[in-house]
């Protein structure tokens, strides 16, 4: 049977108080009542050290022990409930307490009617040797049973100290039950609330959110990913969908024109001369080139593996790539310059750093506005290696920013432009950054351009 993880919870903080109010009340109890004992058993030898003080004192160095007041010693054996008997040195009894062992027995029994689980234990006597003035002056004779300094007091104490601990565990189990209710809830109501998030969001919902509000560290940040991960399921559904009519809308251009151009050359309208062919062989080239760049998506996982590094000049490769591009720039009225740090060394993957570098500058050179200029800078800083792609276009919009290394995201302003981009481009280059342990980000304003940085660690410096 599968219990609730409050009463699992509540179970698990009463046992462990059950079991430590035990422990503490049987050591306790133990310990206290080793200690009375010894305390009680100090208390008895005290009573006989007094008496034999006391049957010393009473000898006389004239007269002995003749004509001695017995009255002192008889209340003192009837007070501690003593068996007394005081001999001299000749051995003769010069004072009996008057009561055997038996009798001292019964009236011990007697003490502890009350108490018929105690017994009165075995009778035992003490001889002492009696001296004064460093003078052996007789002997005594002490007897009582092992239980007799066990007083009407001395019970009724350790009876109460009993009892109390009883209570006390009485009371700490109620309160720790209570505490371990008060607890389990505290800590799993939150859970309860984000689970309930959770399987709205199986469910669907990827609107909801965990609106749990608690103290405890771990339960704050459960709350805080639950609600990640619907921002960014949420995000990605809305992904999905646009990737859908992005890709509908992508196939859906040079299939329509191939249909028309196909159907115009079969009922006669157009003859097949080469201009109207080679506007159907780049319908089928746009075509092939989406295909391709949807199987390069696929490859992105393993670019890791994949990496062929050598050791090369970074700066002179990007002047290289720099110069390349400059007739396509001009022909535009465009400018492409160049910011370089000299001499920087990488051990990196040749052909992908070109590939990183094509994809941004033709898709800064895609949304460049009239007389539109670009900028790739180059530098070697404390953490690494810095490069920037920055161009005055268009620039992207606020809301799109997160978006942009998306697969297939394209943003509105970039449509408008009609560059033909399938929205992969980035992606891919992300994709190559990141498999050289870098980071790729963008900042930009909307009309006024954008940068593109990627940093690479310091280990790729050689």
């Amino acid at each position: 049977m599968k219990l609730s993880l409050v009463k699992k919870l509540s179970l698990g903080f009463l046992l462990t108080i059950i079991v430590a109010v035990l422990i503490v009340s049987l050591i306790s109890n133990y310990m206290v009542g080793e200690k009375f004992n010894n305390y009680l058993v100090a208390q008895q030898a005290d009573k006989v050290n007094n008496i034999i003080v006391i049957a010393e004192d009473l000898y006389k160095d004239k007269t002995g022990f003749a004509n001695i007041n017995n009255d002192e010693i008889s209340r003192y054996a009837v007070s501690e409930e003593l068996y007394i008997q005081v001999k001299d040195l000749s051995g003769n009894i010069v004072y009996d307490s008057g009561n055997s062992h038996l009798q001292h027995k019964n009236m011990m029994e007697s003490m502890m009617g009350s108490n018929s689980n105690m017994n009165a234990g075995v009778y035992k006597e003490e001889t002492h040797s009696l001296v004064k003035d460093k003078k052996n002056i007789g002997t005594i004779v002490v007897g009582y049973f092992g239980t007799s300094y066990l007083s009407q007091g001395a019970l009724t104490f350790k009876m109460t100290l009993n009892h109390s601990f009883i209570i006390s565990g009485f009371i700490a189990l109620m309160v720790g039950l209570a505490v371990s209710i008060f607890l389990a809830k505290q800590l799993t109501n939150p859970i309860v609330k984000i689970t309930k998030t959770a399987n709205e969001m199986r469910r669907g919902n990827l609107a909801v959110r965990s609106e749990v509000s608690s103290k405890t560290k771990e339960i704050e940040e459960l709350s805080a990913s639950i609600n990640y991960l619907a921002e960014t399921l949420q995000d990605q559904e809305m992904l999905r969908k646009r990737l859908s009519s992005d890709m509908a809308h992508e196939i859906k251009t040079p299939l329509t024109t191939l249909r028309t151009h196909v159907e115009a050359l079969l009922d006669g309208i157009w003859q097949p001369t080469e201009e109207r062919l080679q506007s159907i062989y780049d319908e089928i080239e746009r075509l092939t080139n989406l295909v391709d760049n949807l199987r390069n998506l696929a490859k992105l996982e393993q670019a890791d593996s994949k990496l062929i590094k050598t050791k090369f000049n970074l700066s002179s490769e990007l002047e290289k790539i720099i110069l390349s591009f400059e007739p396509l720039f001009s022909k535009n009225c465009y400018v492409i310059m160049s910011r370089l740090d000299e001499n920087i060394w990488v051990c990196m993957d040749k052909d992908k750093l070109k590939q990183i570098m094509h994809n941004l500058l033709s898709n800064s050179y895609k949304y460049l506005k009239p007389r539109g200029k670009v900028i790739v800078e180059l530098k070697e800083e404390k953490e690494g290696i810095t490069i920037k792609v920055e161009d005055n276009g268009i620039g992207i919009p606020e809301k799109d920013i997160p978006f942009i290394f998306e697969r297939f995201y394209r943003t509105d302003l970039s449509r408008n432009t009609n560059t033909g981009g399938t929205g992969i481009g980035l992606t891919i280059t992300k994709g190559l950054v990141e498999s050289h342990t870098g980071k790729i980000s963008v900042e930009s304003k909307e009309g006024e351009g954008s940068t593109f940085i990627v940093q690479f660690p310091r280990g790729t410096i050689s």
